[in-house]
C-alpha cells in the first residue's frame, strides 16, 4: 500500500506540477511532499513544521591561556509529529579535538583534547556521562520520551580550548584579539526531511541549524570589549558614559563616527576599569550566536534607514587593528553593501538591527557578524566585504542547509558580489569564480550542482558552491529580466525566511513566482552533467543584412552575446537569453542589420562560461 500511495504521489507529480519530475528527485524528499510538509507550489506545505529552543549562556573567555568555560540551559521545543529519544548535540570545538577526522589543515599546536561538557541536567535531573556517546562533532544525549508539541530543558557546563593558529572560521587573532564562532554545544536541526543532521563537521562544508533565541552573557578581563550577534543590553554597565553616547548617536544618524578612536585607546577610558566585565547580549529567531574581543581595536560605525515603512535603522560597524590600514575604509564599503542590499539586490529591508565587520583572520560570515582578514588592495576589501554581508540573506535570514547545499548560500553570495561591487566602484569588474569554472568544466571533478556538498572534495565543493550557481541564478535573471526575477525571488523569501529551504521549494518558487516553467533549465544547470561551450559556424553577408550561426558544442546552456565590429569602426552588440536553447536545439542564427563589411565576430563577455574560447571568434579574411 504505501509503494502504492508513493506512485500515485508521483504521477500526481508529473501531471500537475509543471512536469516537476524531469527533476531528479530523492525518494526522501517526495516523502516530504507526501507528508504535505512541503507543497509542489514551493511553499512551506500545511504541515510545515520546525523544531527550535531558548538558550541562555553564560560564557568566560581568558585572553592569557585561551580557556572557554561556561554553562547553559536550553528548553528545546519538538513541533515534529512523532516523539523524541534523545538530542543530537553538535560540539563544533572538537574539529580541533586529537584522532577526529578533518579535510582541513590543523597545526599540531592547535590539536586539542576537545570540548568537555559536564554536569548535564535533564529536567533537573542528573544524567549520567556517558562520553563514548560522542562521535566527531556529533554527541546523541538520551532523553525521556518528548512527545510533539511538549518542551525538555537541558542544562549543562562545557570547557575547551580555543585555537590560536589554525584558522577555519574561529580562533584568535593576535595576543588580545579572538574571534569565538561555535563555542557552545548546540540541538542539531532535527528536520522533516532527513530527521537529525549528524553530518560530522570536518571543516569544510558549513553549517545548519534551527532558527532560536539566544541570552548570552560574556565575562573578559575589563579592558576587553565584546562585539557579538544580537542586541548589547546593558552598555551603560560596561561602558563609560561617552563611549554609550556614541554608540546611540550611531544608531540614529547617517555620519559615519569613530565610537573608539585612538585617543580612546591611548586613554583607556572605555569599558568601566573593573577586574572583569560580563557583557549581555540578547538575539531573537536567529541561527547562531558568534562574538569577537579585543583590547585595542578601533571602531568606527554608522547607520541608515532600511524599511521605510517602519524607519526601522541598522547600524553598520567596522572594528580593527589600527595598523591594518585597509580596514579604514571598510565602513564605508560595508554600508554600501547594506544599502545596496536594501535598495537594489535583492531589494529586502535589511533584517538585523546591526551588521559589525571585524578585524580577523577569515572570511567568514554570522548572524550580524562579518570575520574578515585584512586585504592587499581596495578591489579585494570590496568584493570580501561585499560577498559575507551579503550571507545575511543566505542562508541566515533564509535558514539553508549549508552542510548539504552550499550552492544555496554561496551562489547568492557570489552573485550579489557581482551586482554590487562596481555599484561601489564603478571601475571595477568582479568575476568571482566565473574562470575557475570555465578551467574545470567538463573534467572528472565537474560534478552536476545538486551533488551534496559533503561528497566534494576542495576544487568540486568550490566550483558548486560559488562561481557555478551564481551563472544559474545570473542567467534565470537575464533571462526574466529585473523586475520579474526580482518578483519571483521575492515570492521565494516572503515564504521561507526564517524556516528551512531545500532545493525544489527554491525552484518551484522561482517557477511559481515566474509563472514560468523553468525545470528545463534547473535541470540542465543543476542536475546534468556536461560542459559549456560556444562556436561561431558560418558568418554570411548579403547585402545589408547579417547572419552569424553559433553552434553549441557543449551541453550546458548559456545566454549568447556576440559583438559584430564592421568596417567602419562601428559595432553592434546581439543579446539572446539562455531559452535560445530550452527545445534541446544546437544552433541557432543570428540576423542582424549590417549596414557595412563585417569585420569581426566575438562571442561572450565576462559572465559568459566557455572551455574553449579559441573558437568564439570570427574575423573577416
Amino acid at each position: 500500500m504505501r509503494n502504492i500511495v508513493l506512485l500515485s504521489f508521483l504521477l500526481l507529480v508529473t501531471n500537475a506540477a509543471l512536469s516537476q519530475t524531469q527533476l531528479y528527485m530523492p525518494r526522501t524528499i517526495a516523502q516530504a511532499y507526501e507528508n504535505q510538509t512541503r507543497s509542489l507550489s514551493g511553499a512551506p506545505g500545511s504541515k510545515y513544521w520546525q523544531n527550535t529552543g531558548n538558550y541562555d549562556i553564560q560564557v568566560s573567555f581568558d585572553p592569557a591561556t585561551n580557556e572557554i568555560t561556561g554553562t547553559e540551559t536550553i528548553v528545546y521545543t519538538n513541533n515534529s509529529p512523532g516523539n523524541l529519544y534523545a538530542l543530537n548535540f553538535k560540539l563544533f570545538p572538537n574539529l580541533y579535538q586529537k584522532g577526529n577526522i578533518r579535510n582541513m589543515p590543523v597545526a599540531p599546536e592547535d590539536i586539542t583534547n576537545g570540548m568537555t561538557i559536564r554536569n548535564i541536567r535533564v529536567n533537573d535531573t542528573l544524567k549520567t556521562e556517558n562520553p563514548a556517546r560522542i562521535a566527531g562533532t556529533n554527541y546523541f544525549l538520551s532523553i525521556p520520551e518528548l512527545g510533539a508539541g511538549k518542551s525538555v530543558k537541558v542544562s549543562l557546563t562545557f570547557a575547551y580550548t580555543l585555537n590560536k593558529g589554525s584558522h577555519i572560521r574561529t580562533g584568535m587573532v593576535d595576543e588580545t584579539s579572538a574571534f569565538i564562532a561555535y563555542f557552545f554545544p548546540r540541538i542539531a536541526v532535527y528536520d522533516d526531511i532527513n530527521g537529525w543532521d549528524a553530518n560530522s563537521y570536518r571543516g569544510q562544508t558549513e553549517f545548519y541549524n534551527d532558527f532560536c533565541n539566544f541570552k548570552v552573557a560574556i565575562t573578559v578581563p575589563g579592558t576587553f570589549q565584546v562585539w557579538a550577534t544580537g542586541d548589547l543590553v546593558n552598555a551603560s554597565e560596561v561602558y563609560t558614559e561617552p563611549i554609550v553616547a556614541r554608540i546611540r548617536k550611531a544608531e540614529t544618524e547617517d555620519d559615519i563616527i569613530y565610537i573608539i578612536d585612538s585617543t580612546d585607546l591611548k586613554s583607556g577610558n572605555i569599558t568601566r576599569r573593573q577586574p572583569k566585565n560580563t557583557w549581555k547580549f540578547e538575539a531573537q529567531n536567529v541561527s547562531d550566536f558568534a562574538f569577537a574581543v579585543s583590547d585595542h581595536y578601533l571602531w568606527r560605525s554608522t547607520s541608515l534607514e532600511v524599511d521605510p515603512a517602519t524607519k526601522r535603522r541598522t547600524r553598520v560597524d567596522a572594528v580593527f587593528n589600527p595598523k591594518h590600514a585597509d580596514y579604514f575604509e571598510v565602513i564605508d564599503f560595508a554600508r554600501k553593501t547594506v544599502d545596496n542590499m536594501t535598495n537594489y539586490f535583492p531589494k529586502w529591508p535589511y533584517p538585523y538591527s546591526h551588521e559589525t565587520v571585524f578585524d580577523g583572520l577569515d572570511q567568514m560570515e554570522y548572524p550580524m557578524m562579518v570575520n574578515d582578514n585584512p586585504v592587499a588592495n581596495r578591489a579585494d576589501g570590496i568584493e570580501l566585504t561585499v560577498h559575507e554581508i551579503f550571507h545575511t540573506m543566505f542562508p541566515f535570514y533564509m535558514g539553508t542547509n549549508e552542510t548539504l547545499y552550499a550552492w544555496m548560500d554561496e551562489g547568492w553570495a557570489s552573485m550579489g558580489e557581482w551586482l554590487i561591487t562596481p555599484r561601489i566602484d564603478s571601475s571595477l569588474v568582479d568575476n568571482y569564480g566565473i574562470g575557475a569554472y570555465s578551467a574545470s568544466a567538463g573534467t572528472y571533478l565537474d560534478l552536476p550542482i545538486i551533488t551534496p556538498s559533503t561528497q566534494l572534495t576542495e576544487s568540486p565543493y568550490i566550483n558548486n558552491s560559488y562561481g557555478k550557481p551564481a551563472l544559474g541564478y545570473f542567467y534565470i535573471k537575464d533571462l526574466l529580466g529585473d523586475d520579474l526575477f526580482l518578483k519571483a525571488l521575492h515570492l521565494y523569501i516572503s515564504r521561507w525566511n526564517g524556516k528551512h529551504p531545500q532545493p525544489y521549494d527554491f525552484f518551484n518558487s522561482m517557477n511559481e513566482g515566474a509563472g514560468r516553467n523553468l525545470n528545463w533549465f534547473w535541470k540542465n544547470w543543476f542536475f546534468d552533467d556536461g560542459y559549456p561551450d560556444l562556436a561561431i559556424g558560418k558568418v554570411t553577408q548579403k547585402g545589408k543584412t547579417g547572419t552569424v550561426e553559433v553552434i553549441a558544442k557543449g551541453h550546458k546552456m548559456v545566454p549568447v552575446v556576440a559583438q559584430v565590429q564592421f568596417a567602419n569602426n562601428t559595432s553592434i552588440t546581439i543579446h539572446k537569453a539562455v531559452d535560445c536553447w530550452e527545445k534541446g536545439n544546437k544552433t541557432i542564427t543570428l540576423t542582424f542589420p549590417a549596414p557595412q563589411k563585417i569585420t569581426k565576430v566575438v562571442l561572450g563577455n565576462n559572465r559568459t562560461a566557455d572551455i574553449d574560447f579559441s573558437n568564439n571568434q570570427y574575423t573577416a579574411k
